[in-house]
This record gives structure tokens, sequence and C-alpha cells, in this order.
């Protein structure tokens, strides 16, 4: 399976510009229900990303006003991308190697496509083998 087998259906790419206040990008990611977000430039350019921990580590442990600090401050911009012609195996190599949760997709032409998760990988692991077990379960115990 590819990145984009596993991005295809999604309707919306979170994301947010690299001038929002770090109070508004903690809303964000609450309301949508996500962990991290792509940071985009004025031209739409993947610049960063930022999540509830770089939030919470670089913010709020250290004391610091969210509604006056912008994204572009506390953002990580070590990027780890991903192509959407990836396989899901490499990514979650990837994740390892790097110690992260989160990918960012780019197309080859720099478009910035979305993320995708340990979460994503794990779901998919757990689903795969659930349907594992039931044709096991199907053939062991075959229905008269």
């Amino acid at each position: 399976m590819k990145v984009n087998d596993l991005i295809a259906s999604r309707k919306e790419i979170y994301s947010i510009s690299d001038t929002t206040t770090v109070h508004e990008a903690a809303r964000y990611l609450r309301d949508k229900g996500v962990r991290a977000v792509g940071v985009l430039d004025a031209v739409c350019r993947l610049v960063g990303v930022v999540s509830q921990s770089d939030i919470s580590d670089k913010v709020a442990a250290e004391n610091k006003c969210p509604a006056w600090m912008r994204v572009s401050e506390i953002m990580s911009t070590a990027l780890v991308t991903v192509s959407p012609d990836m396989s899901l195996e490499e990514c979650s190599l990837l994740m390892d190697k790097h110690g992260i949760y989160h990918l960012l997709v780019l197309e080859k032409a720099g478009n910035f496509r979305g993320m995708i998760s340990v979460t994503d990988l794990l779901q998919l692991i757990a689903s795969d083998e659930k349907a594992r077990a039931d044709m096991l379960e199907a053939f062991i115990f075959p229905q008269r």
C-alpha cells in the first residue's frame, strides 16, 4: 500500500499560516482533532510543522503567552517528507529512524498534500490483522 492510497479519500488538508498565533493554532488542532499540522508561508509553500507537544514544551512549559507568539517561532523546520508513491512500510521505517509520529506528504512539484501519522499506520495494521484473524476463523470454523 502506498501513501496516496491512504490519503486519497481525505477531503481536507490540515494546515495553518506561519503568521498564525500559537493560541489560534492550539484551537485549530483541538477543533480539527489532530495532533500536528503543516505550516505554510505566504505562497502556500510548506515551511514547518507544529504539534501539540511544540505548544506544550515551547510555550506552556516556558510560561510564554500564546496569544502573542506566532507559530513560526515554535514550529519544527527539520522536515521529514514523503511522496505520495512511497510505500507505507518505508514510512514506518522513516518514523522509527527519526523518532517522529508524523510525516509530511509533498508532491513532486512541492505542493503539500497533508500528513500521515503513526496512528494511521497502526489502524491499517490492526484492520489487516483482524481481517487475517477473520479468515483463519472462517477456515477453522466454517459456517454450515
